[in-house]
């Protein structure tokens, strides 16, 4: 059985995820990077995605509070079904969000309790 694995697709991962404004943002910096023309931005990395993930999911959370406020004032252009979903997906990025920070502090912890 021969497996073969497909390159991580960031940018097509995070779409799928709901987070498009960070895979734009992948999505431009690579391509400025393979231009040469690095100038004007620097190099993706761990840190840049995490930043953008996080001002997506913090997007998110005030998207549905403010459809909660909406609803509450029962403002006949906002759903109850869109605002339940919104809600959804700024829970869902939140516990994403926490779970990586849960599995950054383990490796941190691991890695300072290694023995040298």
């Amino acid at each position: 059985m021969d497996l073969k694995l497909k390159p991580f697709d960031f940018a097509q991962a995070a779409t799928k995820a709901g987070m498009a404004d960070v895979a734009r943002r992948v999505e431009a910096n690579t391509r400025l990077a393979s231009t040469g023309s690095a100038a004007a931005v620097e190099k993706p990395s761990f840190q840049n995605a995490f930043a953008g993930a996080l001002s997506s999911i913090s997007q998110a959370q005030a998207t549905a509070s403010t459809m909660q406020r909406e609803v509450q004032f029962d403002n006949p252009t906002v759903s109850l079904e869109e605002t339940m979903i919104a809600m959804q997906k700024s829970q869902l990025g939140f516990q994403s969000a926490v779970q990586v920070r849960n599995k950054l502090v383990q490796a941190y912890t691991d890695i300072m309790n290694m023995q040298v």
